[in-house]
């Protein structure tokens, strides 16, 4: 127990699957209390145990993209929304459009219950944004590389210098500030972006030459010689069609486990762990062609498989209040009322706070700033 509050970075994976757990619950439901409970509970988190990379820095980012995404959804239901509702927020004009938009009107009168509905909506994704955000926030983009399985390599390569761009980008915006003020210059607003958008493109560039001479010596993408051609063309057949009918098979078990009142009752959990299973028999056989050394691998110990637990806590939670009382998960809009606050999914999203506590705090030197 007190080698575990040791500092030391938590496994990337971990991470990953408690913000995964927590998405998937934010998914699950419209109720503005528990988006907002979800949202908190994700910044408690972050704010806990971040460190001061470049990636933990960027969790604003996410959040400042969220609120972006709330509001895009609100303007998109105010030009061309279906209006609904009996509470009149907005009185305007209706254009109705060619007859090649037929049901498409602009403008028209808002009203408070779909102004409202178009919000939450924007919420859950934004919420699910901030989820993402928090994974990238707490987990070492280039440790969850080298964690992922052999056959996963190459699309975890990208995969990771895709998530890479936004930390990069508010470090190199940052930088490109702090440059500037000591140059005198502490101009902001429009009127500066001309004059740091030039310098972090040039950075970006610089950045990714840098990246891809890296990859290039170390031989990133090459393979090696195989005497038998025909044999390893025939595995990669089998990796290939093993690994798609698997990721078929889960996308129809996910059905049936999510809606099994129009599904029959043998396309749910059994045919999910078909699909896992054969998903997961062809990235073990495509992993045979990839050879990957690790050095130090990062280790899974039980603060880990509580962070896990505690994303799927958060999940089961969402799962008993939609199967004991469903009409909690929503917000009341017809009638208007004020939200419910459904005991299960509110305990779930309580317990997914726990990783703040129970795991080990970050190396000292990795500290973010209070």
């Amino acid at each position: 127990m007190t080698g575990a509050r040791l500092p030391r970075a938590l496994h990337p994976l971990a991470w990953w699957g408690w913000a995964l757990g927590l998405a998937v619950a934010a998914s699950m439901t419209t109720n503005p209390l528990l988006l907002g409970l979800l949202v908190g509970v994700i910044w408690f988190v972050v704010s806990e145990r971040r460190t001061a990379s470049p990636w933990a820095r960027a969790f604003r980012l996410y959040v400042t993209l969220g609120l972006v995404v709330i509001a895009f959804r609100v303007v998109l239901h105010v030009l061309v929304g279906l209006k609904w509702g009996t509470i009149v927020v907005l009185p305007l004009p209706s254009i109705a459009l060619p007859s090649w938009a037929a049901g498409i009107n602009l403008l028209g009168t808002v009203y408070l219950e779909g102004w409202l509905a178009a919000v939450l909506l924007g919420v859950q994704l934004a919420v699910l944004i901030i989820a993402i955000g928090g994974a990238v926030a707490l987990a070492n983009p280039k440790r969850l590389l080298r964690s992922l399985p052999n056959a996963l390599h190459e699309v975890g390569t990208a995969v990771v210098v895709a998530i890479s761009v936004a930390p990069q980008l508010a470090d190199s915006v940052q930088r490109v500030f702090r440059a500037r003020l000591l140059r005198g210059d502490a101009e902001r607003g429009l009127r500066a972006v001309p004059r740091v958008a030039l310098p972090v493109l040039q950075d970006t560039l610089d950045r990714s030459l840098l990246l891809a001479a890296a990859m290039e010596s170390r031989g990133y993408g090459s393979r090696h010689v195989e005497a038998d051609a025909r044999a390893r063309a025939g595995r990669r057949a089998a990796t290939g069609a093993l690994t798609l009918l698997g990721l078929l098979t889960v996308a129809f078990g996910m059905y049936g486990v999510l809606d099994p009142t129009r599904s029959p009752g043998w396309s749910g959990a059994p045919v999910l762990a078909l699909g896992l299973a054969m998903a997961f028999a062809g990235m073990a056989l495509g992993g045979r062609e990839v050879r990957v050394t690790r050095y130090r691998p990062d280790p899974w110990r039980w603060p880990e498989t509580v962070t896990v637990l505690c994303g799927l806590v958060a999940v089961a939670g969402m799962f008993v209040s939609r199967d004991q009382s469903p009409l909690l998960l929503a917000m009341p809009l017809s009638p208007l009322a004020a939200p419910g606050l459904p005991v299960a999914a509110t305990l779930g999203i309580l317990v997914a706070a726990l990783p703040a506590v129970v795991t080990p705090p970050p190396p000292a030197s990795g500290r973010a700033g209070r």
